[in-house]
């Protein structure tokens, strides 16, 4: 029982499991956050978004908005959540080097540090996908029986 307890085998050691749990808890916080304050303060927040590639504060703020607003909803429910899992990585990696410029630590860096846990999940989602409990495994259903019967 001891060697149980120590070895947490109480505890269901499934990999859906773990990235059903990953895409909530990184994808709901950056969207509650970062996207609905994009989504529903869209033209307040031209007055003052950085434009960290030079290619205007509308396009900037609309990859953002795209990235924070509505890729992390496809990363909720697990639909296309790799292809979502890029393009909030590529924001928020963005946002890292050009806008914060790496800093991690310290006073100046109190997004850092989350930051760099949000590019972990979505590096992790992109490689491993969204798992079973997702409408990408749903979809992929039909695909999976007909070759598991020829």
């Amino acid at each position: 029982m001891l060697r149980r307890f120590l070895l947490m085998k109480a505890f269901p050691r499934k990999v859906d499991c773990g990235l059903l749990a990953l895409r909530l808890t990184a994808a709901i916080p950056l969207f509650l956050k970062h996207g609905t304050e994009k989504l529903f303060r869209f033209h307040h927040m031209l007055t003052f978004f950085p434009n960290p590639l030079h290619i205007g504060v509308v396009p900037s703020l609309l990859f953002a908005t795209l990235s924070d607003g509505s890729c992390t909803l496809l990363i909720i429910l697990g639909l296309a959540a790799s292809w979502a899992a890029l393009v909030c990585f590529i924001n928020i990696f963005v946002a890292l080097v050009f806008v914060h410029h790496f800093v991690i630590f310290g006073p100046q860096g109190d997004h850092g540090e989350l930051m760099l846990l949000y590019l972990a999940a979505m590096v992790t989602l992109l490689l491993a996908g969204a798992g079973r409990y997702s409408i990408d495994r749903f979809m992929d259903l039909p695909d999976q029986t007909s070759a598991a019967i020829s």
